[in-house]
């Protein structure tokens, strides 16, 4: 089987290795560099932040985060010689609001990942030295923690490139989805080439609602910006990720922390604002105060894909015999990746999916449409 895959962020590529691995011939298509948007830009937390927050479809799919990326650096790694650097710091929040939900979720939920311990000050500071003394008291998630996601993103691209069965093309944006009744025959590109292909995949993020007019169908996915920091410390200077009012810090193993982030709806417009970067930097520096000693070596804003309640659009796209959606994941994709992508190759194969399919089918578009009519 002949695929074709629009976008080459983490869904695309997680999607073309899944489908490589059952034999198929994959083409990836992006209008950018490989994985150089959203699944770039973002923290790379193998969670969700507060998962509480969000709905159990979203949970779902995370809580698979960690162990796929586990299994996949393994495989990959040997080859591309690159690590994902999936970094075990468990994370402590301190938003008193949420101690209690959050003690008890593991339990409620059934997912020993999320499994917390409340803490006071004196055992704060054994776990993590650099945390304000302000903070009499946190909850501390042992078992979370993140993955470097520029390395995660340039493994899987340097796998593909070189695996037998792929092809990718960067900077090379689709115009045109060619249809004939319920079938795309084939797509166009911006120079004018022609791509044919027995099925076609859309994993193009934040960019998914620019198929709505060629689909006759209203996608309501949307860009919301989100801006980080980076500060470089020491090598493993900051022992936990740290988390208070929706800001958080992750360190990286060679002594960066990315710190972040914020939520603006501005469009696709990925430029810094000095103001949110200075709300950023006061929030971290409230959390550890010593990291005001340190240098920023960098600032950047990503964009996410948004969709209603964060729960992506996976399987086939309604009216449509061989085209497919992995898309609208929100400030997830990342941790959601692994188990999107096998939900969609076990659909697109006709296996028994690993996940309730209906929870995530793009069926729901039009259920959206009509009550955003209503």
């Amino acid at each position: 089987m002949n695929i074709a895959i629009i976008g080459a962020g983490v869904s695309g590529l997680l999607t073309a290795l899944e489908l490589v691995e059952r034999g198929c011939t994959v083409t990836i298509f992006d209008q950018q560099r490989t994985g150089s948007a959203a699944s770039w830009a973002g923290g790379g937390i193998l969670s969700p932040m507060y998962p509480w927050r969000y709905p159990n479809e979203v949970n779902a799919l995370a809580r698979y985060g960690k162990q796929s990326y586990q299994k996949w650096n393994e495989k990959l790694k040997p080859m591309t010689g690159i690590d994902f650097e999936i970094h075990e710091t468990g994370m402590l929040i301190f938003d008193e609001d949420d101690f209690e939900i959050g003690l008890d979720y593991a339990r409620l939920h059934q997912d020993p990942m999320q499994q917390a311990d409340y803490l006071q000050s004196e055992q704060i500071e054994q776990i993590n030295p650099h945390i304000s003394a302000r903070f009499a008291h946190g909850i501390y998630f042992s078992q979370l923690a993140n993955i470097r996601n520029p390395r995660l993103l340039q493994s899987l691209t340097a796998y593909l490139q070189q695996h037998p069965k792929v092809q990718i093309y960067e900077h090379c944006p689709i115009r045109q989805l060619n249809r004939s009744d319920n079938r795309i025959q084939s797509i166009t590109t911006a120079d004018g080439k022609q791509h044919t292909a027995d099925q076609f995949v859309i994993a193009t993020g934040a960019w998914s609602a620019a198929w709505s007019e060629q689909l006759d169908i209203e996608i309501p996915v949307q860009p919301v910006q989100g801006q980080m920091l980076l500060f470089k410390t020491p090598q493993n200077w900051l022992p936990t990720m740290c988390m208070n009012k929706v800001m958080y810090l992750i360190p990286r193993q060679d002594g960066h922390v990315v710190c972040g982030s914020s939520m603006r709806q501005c469009g696709f417009d990925t430029q810094t604002t000095d103001a949110t970067l200075r709300h950023i930097q006061e929030s971290c520096f409230d959390m550890v105060p010593e990291l005001a000693n340190f240098p920023i070596v960098k600032s950047w804003a990503g964009l996410r894909p948004s969709s209603p309640e964060g729960i992506p659009y996976i399987g086939q796209m309604p009216n449509f015999d061989n085209l497919w959606a992995n898309f609208g994941h929100f400030r997830n994709g990342l941790c959601m990746g692994p188990a999107s992508a096998q939900l969609l190759a076990e659909l697109m194969t006709g296996e028994t999916p690993s996940f309730n399919a209906d929870n995530y089918s793009p069926t729901r578009l039009f259920q959206d449409a009509l009550l955003s009519v209503e």
